[in-house]
């Protein structure tokens, strides 16, 4: 059974730095790709970014340039590097991988 937890989240001004992890057990994570998603309050959760098994990343457009998805297989975690945060991008973020979700976690970016 695949298990995913989030982990990384918090408070942090705008223009500030975050890193989430995802930490997988369960499964064969390097096999598999492996997805960051978002819900603010009041909004439909979204696709954040994408990393394949072979490392292809994809982006929200809005994230392009300030947000990076990474992972180290010999870890089975995944990680979001997120940069120059904004007031909009308050979300509990969540980690998708093998059809499994997370239970997420919380960053709050204040202006």
């Amino acid at each position: 059974q695949v298990q995913l937890v989030e982990s990384g989240g918090g408070l942090v001004q705008a223009g500030g730095s975050l890193r989430l992890s995802c930490a997988a057990s369960g499964s064969i994570f390097s096999i598999n790709s492996m997805a960051w998603y978002r819900q603010a309050p009041g909004k439909q959760r979204e696709l954040v970014a994408t990393i394949g098994s072979g490392s292809t990343t994809t982006y929200l457009d809005s994230v392009k340039g300030r947000f990076t998805i990474s992972r180290d297989n010999a870890k089975n975690t995944g990680y979001l590097q997120m940069n120059s945060l904004k007031a909009e991008d308050t979300a509990v973020y969540y980690c998708r991988s093998s059809g499994t979700w997370g239970k997420g976690t919380l960053v709050t970016v204040s202006s």
